[in-house]
């Protein structure tokens, strides 16, 4: 059997979702091994996006097969008292056993949090980059402009050795300032590793005037990690949706 449910987390003092060896402090290794203590199986959970170390989730989407056939209620009950308080389940159903939650992805959406205010926020700061300096948003949006479409991000790639294809294609990007906050929204088919997080510093250094939305294209073009900006810090970023067909 084939089940799907989307995974919320508070991804702060994790290693970020895909297993490792090196530590258990990973979302995918929580989730395996609470599932393996309430059903005896061991099983592969199988996360829509790999989100890097720091970062959140509000509606990760994930599946998993399971050999014997589950009472949905029962498990999904069972399994959120098992996990830790920082992770939680929910929306568990059957799929089809084709039902892939990375391959069948239409679109994943993640925000990016920035405090641009002085006052800081307190009882956000594990979930907003607390930057606190003021920001040109309209040329921003202007290089935010520029990145959408479908493009070789290679530029944008955290990951050096990555020898798949780095085309990906950006649907949209929006930024909105309020109260403070800077929010930038990104909708788009796939992401490479520290994707978002390479294209948000960028952005933020047209924002503070050390780069100009005009460059986007060279840097596109480029196929070079050192010709974007930098890396800006996980807390700010979350996954807030997938989409499927």
């Amino acid at each position: 059997m084939n089940y799907g449910f989307i995974v919320s987390y508070d991804g702060s003092r994790y290693e970020g979702w895909q297993r490792q060896t090196r530590t258990r402090e990973t979302i995918q290794g929580k989730l395996e091994e609470t599932l393996e203590k309430i059903t005896g199986e061991k099983a592969q959970v199988i996360g829509a996006g790999r989100t890097d170390a720091g970062v959140h989730a509000l509606g990760q989407y994930a599946n998993v097969h399971l050999k014997k056939k589950q009472d949905i209620h029962a498990l999904q009950d069972a399994w959120n008292r098992a996990l830790p308080d920082d992770i939680s389940i929910h929306g568990l159903e059957e799929k089809e056993e084709r039902f892939h939650s990375r391959f069948s992805a239409g679109e994943k959406h993640y925000r990016y949090r920035i405090r641009t205010g002085a006052e800081k926020n307190v009882f956000e700061r594990r979930y907003i980059w607390q930057l606190g300096e003021e920001l040109d948003s309209r040329a921003m949006k202007e290089g935010a402009a520029l990145l959408k479409g479908t493009h070789d991000f290679t530029s944008f790639c955290g990951n050096k050795h990555f020898k798949k294809s780095a085309v990906r294609s950006l649907h949209d990007i929006t930024i909105s300032l309020s109260g403070g906050e800077l929010t930038l929204d990104f909708r788009g088919d796939g992401f490479l590793q520290n994707m978002i997080r390479i294209m948000t510093g960028t952005l933020v250094e047209i924002g503070e005037g050390k780069k100009k939305p005009e460059d986007i294209p060279a840097i596109l073009a480029a196929k070079d990690r050192s010709k974007a900006g930098f890396t800006a810090p996980p807390q700010g970023l979350c996954l807030v949706e997938v989409l499927y067909e």
